[in-house]
């Protein structure tokens, strides 16, 4: 083929693909400069954690030797990079009422300094959390290691920034945010879930926790677990609703549950065992269970026998 040939092909191509571009469907919207920028935000996300980890996360681009005049020029790099990513973000406000540019402008720089004012009790839950995950694991060898090396607490941490963000009402940036963290560690924390302290996630890969959860204090989950909505079929109509569970103070929930419903309650004390699938609620200071299994023996003349899987320990509640 010649290449003149080639050149008409692909211009005939690339025209077909403007045209479509005019189809009005919702995925034509060209808005390069007006949209939150998805790497910006991850930026962002990365310097956050040099404010609330100070003495572990290093700015490489600032050679500044007095550690407190490095902190306050990140701060305010940061500062102004959320304030510009929050005025973009306004423009996706569900209400009917759009802003202008200036009101966007006033209102960013209000939503950012309300938010940088949240950060001494972001970061106090946050060491809560800490501590939580070096007490529930044997593993664990210091503090340090936990900061550097553990997902959940890095999903925790995510999570604690962008519900602050949530709250104050901040279109789209908390869920680009938490959604970086799903990214990154497999654990998947709705900025609208409202979590208390000394929040632990062991181990972490699968976990989901849905928009409307309410998790208390001192719960510990580990890989896999699903906090849930019984059912999505309702779609848009189901906004705004409480669609997941409520998981009560001092409850553990083990790898590959699956609690799910807007009316379920885990009460307090509560030990979840791996692989239940709990629609209702449980009583206080209970222990659930999957029934148990068999095990199926075959001998080299086919016969089979079957005997009961013994559990590690006595469970109080079968499901």
């Amino acid at each position: 083929m010649s290449k003149d040939k080639m050149h008409e092909e692909i211009d005939e191509i690339v025209q077909t693909i403007f045209e479509d571009y005019n189809g009005g469907k919702n995925i034509d919207a060209i808005k390069l400069f007006s949209n939150p920028d998805k790497d910006e935000v991850r930026e962002l996300v990365e310097h956050f954690f040099r404010i609330i980890y100070p003495g572990y996360f290093r700015d490489l681009t600032y050679k500044i030797y007095n550690p407190k005049n490095s902190f306050a020029v990140t701060i305010e790099d940061v500062f102004y990079h959320l304030k510009k990513q929050i005025y973009r973000a306004l423009d996706y406000s569900q209400s009917d009422d759009k802003m202008t540019d200036d009101t966007r402008e006033q209102e960013s720089y209000r939503i950012t300094t309300e938010f940088f004012k949240k950060i001494p009790m972001i970061r106090e839950y946050i060491e809560t959390d800490l501590l939580a995950t070096l007490d529930g694991d044997p593993a664990a060898a210091n503090f340090d290691e936990v900061i550097l090396a553990y997902p959940g607490l890095m999903a925790i941490t995510v999570y604690r920034i962008a519900h602050e963000l949530y709250l104050l009402k901040v279109p789209i940036l908390p869920r680009l945010m938490t959604e970086y963290a799903h990214s990154e560690t497999g654990i998947d924390i709705h900025p609208g879930a409202t979590i208390g302290k000394y929040f632990f996630i062991d181990h972490g890969t699968g976990i989901v926790v849905g928009e409307t959860s309410i998790i208390g204090n001192n719960v510990k989950i580990y890989q896999g677990v699903t906090i849930g909505a019984l059912s999505t079929r309702g779609g848009q109509k189901l906004s705004g609703k409480k669609r997941h569970p409520t998981i009560c103070d001092n409850v553990t929930i083990y790898a590959n549950a699956s609690i799910l419903g807007g009316n379920t309650v885990i009460g307090e004390n509560t030990v979840i065992g791996g692989n239940s699938f709990i629609t209702s609620s449980v009583e206080p200071n209970s222990k659930v269970s999957m029934k148990n299994l068999e095990k199926e023996n075959k001998s080299d003349k086919d016969h089979v026998t079957s005997e009961e899987v013994k559990p590690g320990e006595e469970w109080f509640y079968v499901i």
